[in-house]
């Protein structure tokens, strides 16, 4: 992802919005929804490196949440909505 598209908010919201429909639709594998959920809810109840400090959190779910989407995109293009 370039840096320019890393900081626009627009670029975010969609990539949320698309995550969650990725999650929630029957057409997406199961295997491929563990794949992100799973990292991501252990990295947010296991200790961290930075304790009582969500930043790095936060980090980690965006980069994978941008990572999921992208893999999810190219994987069902029928799903994917407006870019």
């Amino acid at each position: 992802m370039k840096l320019k598209k890393l900081l626009s908010l627009k670029q975010w919201s969609r990539i949320f919005r698309n995550s969650w429909q990725f999650v929630v639709s029957p057409q997406v594998a199961m295997a491929d929804k563990l794949l992100f959920t799973i990292p991501v809810i252990l990295y947010w109840v296991l200790p961290d490196f930075m304790p009582f400090l969500p930043i790095d959190d936060i980090g980690v779910t965006m980069l994978l949440t941008g990572w999921f989407v992208s893999r999810m995109e190219r994987k069902y293009p029928a799903l994917r909505t407006g870019r």
